[in-house]
């Protein structure tokens, strides 16, 4: 493929790591973590974080944090090559399946979490419920409770649909 002069590869690459990493923040990774995931699974060797750290224009530290995250997420790999004493790390390739794995993974956790503390506060509402004295007292904790089982039953929702996309 010839480039027109008006537009480098350079620029193009940029616009490539600048677009996907929108995409990728949408599954919950920072921007940094996001630009830096992109220039990993962009470059066809292995990378340093010297050369990340070059690639980005950040610190080493910033990159060593973003890449621990990143091999927390099964995103990134660390790998190792006769030779080399540096780190060395390399994206995995099956992006589509990690990112939705890590990502369902974080709303099931999250919406166990909901749907239990919900639970808790229905069952409160459960013991308390001959505590109110007055009819309207009696009537606005109908409802609330009502309300309460309408937000654990969606929550259980959300449970079911993600354990069916969950590509594992």
């Amino acid at each position: 493929m010839v480039l027109k002069d008006h537009q480098p590869l350079e620029d193009i690459h940029t616009k490539v790591i600048t677009e996907f990493s929108k995409t990728l923040e949408m599954f919950g990774l920072t921007p940094a973590e996001a630009r830096l995931f992109v220039t990993i699974y962009i470059n066809s060797d292995s990378m340093t974080l010297d050369e990340m750290s070059q690639a980005l224009g950040k610190s080493k530290t910033s990159m060593s944090t973003g890449v621990r995250s990143l091999v927390d997420q099964g995103l990134v790999d660390r790998v190792w090559k006769k030779g080399v004493r540096k780190d060395l790390f390399q994206a995995n390739k099956s992006i589509y399946k990690n990112l939705m794995s890590s990502y369902i993974s974080r709303w099931q956790s999250a919406a166990n979490e909901q749907e239990t503390t919900l639970k808790n506060v229905e069952d409160q509402l459960k013991k308390r419920y001959r505590e109110f004295s007055s009819e309207e007292q009696m009537e606005e904790a109908d409802h609330l409770y009502q309300r309460l089982e309408q937000m654990i039953d969606f929550h259980e929702n959300i449970l079911k649909t993600f354990h069916k996309l969950d590509p594992k």
